[in-house]
């Protein structure tokens, strides 16, 4: 796999276009920091960190609105390996007029393109979830 992020991404989209209720997926910092990002603008429900021995996993609980529509519309995966894609602090994406979010990494770690602005800082652009 050359592209561990965009794995990430695609369990979570399958998982909801499935109708799945939670969704594992393989576990490394970067991932569980982008889950807590995804968990505190609500989402998803929870997640847990399970030990199997090896890398570890972390298991999604997705969340639906009460007519079993996934709350996650879109997840897209912005900077690639091949091409990656860079803002400055003055030029940080707004999703959707700021109904959505973009996931940033950045020199202060990772954080949504609102926390970016906020602490004018710039980095890569991972995603944008709406």
């Amino acid at each position: 796999m050359t592209d561990p992020i965009a794995d990430y991404l695609t369990r979570i989209r399958n998982a909801q276009r499935a109708g799945h209720r939670r969704v594992d997926v393989p576990a490394s910092k970067f991932k569980r920091a982008m889950t807590q990002i995804l968990l505190d603008k609500g989402y998803i429900q929870n997640f847990l960190d399970i030990d199997d021995g090896k890398q570890g996993l972390i298991r999604i609980f997705l969340k639906y609105d009460h007519y079993g529509t996934p709350v996650i519309k879109t997840i897209d995966r912005i900077s690639k390996p091949g091409l990656r894609k860079y803002c400055s602090s003055e030029n940080v994406p707004r999703v959707l007029n700021g109904y959505g979010i973009a996931i940033l990494t950045t020199s202060r770690g990772v954080m949504t393109d609102k926390e970016a602005r906020k602490l004018q800082v710039g980095g890569e652009v991972i995603c944008y979830v709406y």
